[in-house]
């Protein structure tokens, strides 16, 4: 399934490029020259998320931001599951086919886990990581796998697959700010019928069924990853990802680690706070 929608310029300022991966046409964009850095969004949103910080980035690095299959303008390929793994190998097929090296990766919501994944496998390539909002261990707390038993019934399966409830309410009630009706526009027109939103209902059933990757994840990032440089930039607001309950294990992940609160921001920080992102990317790795 093809995606017939296109980005409004002004708010969107940028040429899709497209990669054939071995299950589907993922599409991304690539701007900016400089070192390597590759963002990885959440669920439901796309490569859209990262507008502002790309902007405010491309003129010191590469800035190559992809959308999953299964979101934004990626296709929708029959027989593609919306695994976290099966997503962690095709945006692997794209990093390997770009030749990227020396690289940051940037991951927020499931950003954090399939960033990871795709870090592992190749760990000499990473040059360091920015993760926010976001984990990439089996959870325990409570409030995750409850949310993700209600969003895998099949009355909320059918609010999120016919009345795309992740977009109408989740995306407003994780942003601080208000966003417009044509910001609005761009994360609901990419997802136009229930079919296209299958990769967003699967998501919240893989909070419990990608557990075996999370606990493979939970070993390999601190062994393979924790030397390197991290960024970490939390959303202080967030529902989703309480500071509490998340930062310590991650600050313990990465001991090398810089911590910016963003004291106002929910679960959408891209949204809320993309300047002040983009500089302490700047400033960490620029």
């Amino acid at each position: 399934m093809k995606i017939e929608f296109t980005p409004d310029p002004a708010l969107y300022p940028f040429e899709s490029r497209w990669f054939d991966s071995s299950a589907g046409r993922v599409h991304y964009i690539d701007e900016g020259t400089g070192p390597p850095m590759l963002f990885f969004h959440g669920n439901p949103t796309w490569s859209f998320l990262y507008r502002r910080i790309v902007i405010g980035l491309r003129d010191r690095f590469r800035c190559v931001a992809v959308d999953y299959l299964g979101f934004g303008l990626s296709d929708r390929p029959p027989g593609f599951g919306y695994t976290i793994e099966e997503h962690s190998h095709v945006v692997g097929e794209l990093v390997d086919h770009l030749r990227l090296e020396n690289l940051v990766t940037v991951g927020q919501d499931w950003g954090g886990p399939i960033s990871m994944a795709v870090d592992v496998a190749r760990a000499d390539r990473i040059r360091g990581v920015v993760l926010g909002n976001t984990w990439f261990w089996p959870t325990d707390a409570l409030r995750m796998k409850t949310f993700s038993r209600v969003m895998s019934t099949r009355r909320m399966q059918r609010a999120i697959l016919e009345k795309n409830f992740f977009v109408e309410r989740l995306v407003p009630n994780g942003t601080a700010r208000h966003l417009s009706p044509r910001e609005m526009d761009h994360y609901r027109l990419v997802q136009p019928s229930p079919e296209a939103r299958r990769g967003i209902a699967e998501m919240p059933r893989q909070i419990r069924a990608a557990a075996p990757l999370l606990q493979r994840l939970a070993r390999e990032v601190p062994a393979l990853l924790g030397s390197k440089p991290a960024l970490l930039v939390w959303g202080m607001k967030d529902f989703a990802f309480p500071p509490r309950l998340n930062l310590p294990r991650m600050q313990a992940a990465f001991p090398d680690h810089v911590l910016i609160e963003l004291p106002r921001a929910k679960h959408y920080i891209q949204e809320d706070a993309p300047d002040r992102i983009a500089d302490t990317i700047v400033a960490r790795f620029g």
